[in-house]
């Protein structure tokens, strides 16, 4: 990095500012001249000696800053540094005295870092005492008991020279039993930004203040008409509650000067909180959720934090940029993922905020870059990438920190953000010590760097993605400590991506090989993305036969998106649960349109209807389905006219619909029969049924009994028939002619065979044998056959036709 061979140079300075510095040269000269004329220095090893005495011991005594005000003092405050010493040794510490050490002036941002990394008291390095009454007494340190302190000393007391950056440690001196002499036992350093008479030249600072959460919404809503969202925890009311991290995140925010990077899906988590939603519990049960009013003043708050400010939106529910270059670009779908949570994310933010955001920054986790992640942030509409000055290193050998705006080909603007200021909030901060050391250095890393030149500089502070609570008061008191002091002034994002960049700065973008180890680690393998893609595939098949497919489309979408998310970083197990319940959700809901199971049919006649019935248990309709019955044996059953027939099916939400299917029988026998239903472009939709069809010729032998018993009536109606008329002929015969003929009697028009009852023909069948000449009678008309019934057989039940 060139921050690692920065140098404060030579910037202009007003004329008292040259005229100070050379009366401190010269009223230093005499001290000079005396020392020259001082006895020959002692011998190396002596010093050394002393060294180690100073030294020895100096990490037995903690000493703690928990406060220093203030963080930029002018020439006329008083500097108050309050904290705490504790004796961590076995022995008491007596004639105890907590001292103010003023260090000499840092020349580059590398000293910055050099006095953070030591741990140690060093004689010399550490500075001299302020002394006279600038000091804090305490007879005695009783082992593990903390003593408090506060020492307050005048600006004009500490002798401060010429602008910069100058060390400040808080030291504890005393005795032990072990080492009856008087040395350094304990020190805290930190730093005191010191530029009272202002900046010739300003460096513009841009500050990220980012509102990203964890995901907390599921891809199940509710059969109402709004669709109650459920969340998989009510956490997130747990950090918009007042205390919480993300209600301190907007409650300081507000106060600054910054940009706000947001991520759509916290917005539109806490929006569905403000009405009705539910909260997973054990098992599938679920509660009512309790936090409308937490949500509605968060949202609130937030509206009116972000008026007349720029904000940026990221893709919807911020989604890991370095993972799905690495492992997802292979996967089908993946990058329309990205594609969607950018298209949504303006719409988001300006339906809940109601200001217009920026969308075209892209910000890859810890600013990390490579040419693939550069690609991936680029393909939703983003053209400029949010990246970090430890990976995009400076090479090109400049004396002091470019400006963020580089230039990286393509149209692509990579806005670099100062790693140093960037990392500095990072850690536990919960106590006091820590977080004051935090905000000194950050100053001291801010105007070490305005002092590098006189060339004005757009310079960006990004911090970790989800600070917590402690970590964003920190760097509240940081960011209004910078824009209230006299070296920086604010700036926007979009006018640090579009400033003129440094001639000198690098515009290479690392190699993969660069992108650090620990971070890929915690990557979303390729087996994520595959499982996406699967519960993508199962929602495009399922949705198509839904009425309204907007119901589960747009849940199910963002549910995916999160399931892409950086938050899911370091989380692995949490990541595979969730994204295993989305998958098994999308089952459930499509097993809801089933085929009812269907158990052997037994066949009876040449033809037949076979129903099968579609059960919707869904709220909404389904429609767009084909149901298709396939016989395996068609030599046997032929369905149709042909193997299979297909039927369009449409059935209500809570409802089944039964769909009759023509049969013909060619054989008897066992058929197979396969119901599938399919969606309208031929996917098969859910598992088949099967079942077995028994085909008998059982009406056709009846119709043949029938048949045969019909014969016999005519054949011996018809011998009745012939035997009368050959009787009738015998007895004309017998009887001879009379002198009245039958034709000639009115009163009696019958022959005497006419006149024949039953009885007679019976007992002239018995006189003159087996028809044999029985009189021909015309015989019955065949009887009609019943209609086939078209009513639907249930399962298992008897088919005849």
């Amino acid at each position: 990095m060139a921050e690692a061979a920065d140098f404060l140079g030579m910037s202009p300075s007003p004329a008292r500012r040259w005229v100070r510095r050379t009366g401190a040269l010269f009223a230093g000269a005499p001290l000079l001249a005396g020392l020259l004329q001082l006895p020959a220095a002692a011998p190396s090893h002596a010093v050394g000696q002393d060294s180690l005495k100073a030294a020895s011991g100096s990490n037995t005594v903690d000493v703690a800053v928990d406060s220093l005000t203030p963080t930029v003092p002018g020439e006329d405050d008083t500097v108050t540094v309050s904290g705490t010493v504790t004796n961590k040794g076995k022995q008491p510490v007596t004639d105890a005295q907590v001292d103010l050490r003023l260090g000499g002036l840092l020349n580059t941002r590398s000293d910055v870092d050099t006095v953070v990394g030591r741990t140690d008291y060093q004689q010399g390095l550490d500075g001299s005492p302020v002394g006279g009454k600038y000091v804090k007494e305490f007879a005695k340190l009783t082992p593990g008991v903390s003593q408090n302190f506060s020492i307050s000393v005048p600006v004009d007391k500490l002798d401060l020279g010429g602008d910069g950056v100058y060390q400040f440690s808080v030291s504890l001196s005393g005795e032990t039993a072990a080492r009856p002499w008087n040395q350094v036992l304990g020190i805290e350093r930190t730093f005191l930004p010191w530029q009272p008479d202002g900046a010739d030249t300003k460096t513009k600072t841009t500050v990220l203040w980012p509102l990203i959460s964890t995901s907390h919404m599921t891809a199940q809503t509710g059969s109402d008409e709004s669709q109650t969202p459920v969340f998989r925890d009510d956490d997130l009311a747990k950090e918009i509650s007042p205390g919480g991290r993300l209600q301190q995140m907007v409650s300081l925010g507000k106060e600054l000067d910054v940009t706000w990077v947001i991520d759509p899906d916290l917005l539109a988590s806490v929006d569905a909180m403000t009405e009705s939603y539910r909260v997973q519990g054990d098992g599938d049960t679920t509660t009512a959720g309790t936090h409308q009013g937490v949500a509605n003043q968060w949202l609130s708050e937030l509206q009116e934090a972000v008026q007349d400010k720029e904000v940026v939106a990221l893709p919807f529910a911020d989604p890991d940029l370095a993972s799905l270059a690495h492992n997802g670009t292979n996967v089908t779908g993946s990058l329309s993922h990205l594609k969607e949570a950018t298209d949504v994310a303006a719409d988001t933010v300006e339906s809940v905020l109601h200001v217009e955001p920026t969308t075209d920054f892209a910000w890859p986790v810890n600013g990390a870059v490579d040419p693939s992640i550069v690609k991936v942030a680029t393909s939703a509409g983003a053209d400029k990438v949010i990246a970090r000055s430890d990976s995009l290193i400076e090479t090109g050998g400049l004396p002091y920190t470019p400006s963020a705006a580089r230039p990286i080909g393509g149209g692509t603007t990579a806005v670099v953000a100062d790693a140093r200021m960037s990392t500095v909030f990072q850690g536990n901060l919960t106590r006091a010590s820590s977080s004051t050391l935090a905000v000194q250095r950050f100053l001291a890393q801010s105007l070490a760097l305005n002092l590098q030149s006189d060339k004005q500089r757009s310079i960006v502070f990004a911090p970790q993605r989800m600070p917590t609570a402690s970590q964003a008061q920190a760097m509240a008191a940081a960011v209004t400590a910078l824009q209230g002091g006299s070296w920086s002034q604010s700036q926007e994002l979009t006018a640090a991506a579009t400033a003129k960049p440094d001639s000198g700065a690098t515009t290479k973008v690392p190699p993969a090989s660069r992108y650090p180890s620990s971070l890929r680690k915690q990557e979303l393998p390729r087996a994520a993305f595959e499982q996406i893609a699967t519960t993508q595939n199962k929602l495009d098949n399922f949705k198509v036969i839904l009425s309204d497919p907007s119901r589960v489309v747009t849940p199910f979408g963002r549910a995916m998106n999160r399931e892409m998310s950086t938050s899911w970083r370091g989380r692995s197990a949490e990541a595979a649960d969730s994204r295993n319940a989305i998958e098994a959700y999308i089952n459930s809901l499509a097993d809801q349109v089933t085929l009812i199971e269907k158990s052997e049919i037994k066949l009876s006649g040449r033809s037949a209807t076979i129903p099968v019935t579609v059960q919707n248990n869904l709220v909404q309709g389904v429609e767009h389905l084909v149901l298709r019955l396939t016989s395996t044996s068609p030599r046997r059953l032929e369905i149709g006219s042909d193997a299979y027939d297909e039927q369009d099916v449409s059935v209500s939400g809570g409802h089944s619909q039964t769909v009759k299917f023509t049969t013909s029988a060619q054989a008897n026998g066992q058929a197979r029969v396969i119901a599938q239903l399919y969606t309208e472009d031929g996917q098969a939709y859910g598992l088949p049924v099967t079942f077995e069809v028994k085909v008998t010729e059982f009406t056709a032998t009846v119709m043949l009994v029938i048949g045969g018993g019909f014969l016999l009536l005519v054949l011996a109606g018809f011998r009745m028939y012939t035997q009368r008329k050959r009787a009738a002929a015998r007895d004309a015969e017998e009887d001879g002619p009379q002198e009245t003929g039958a034709d000639d009697d009115p009163e009696n028009p019958e022959t005497p065979a006419d006149r024949l009852t039953p009885e007679d023909v019976l007992k002239e069948e018995s006189r003159t044998g087996d028809g044999e000449g029985a009189p021909e009678q015309p015989s019955d008309p065949t009887p009609d056959t019943a209609a086939e019934s078209a009513d639907p057989s249930g399962t298992g039940e008897r088919v005849d036709r």
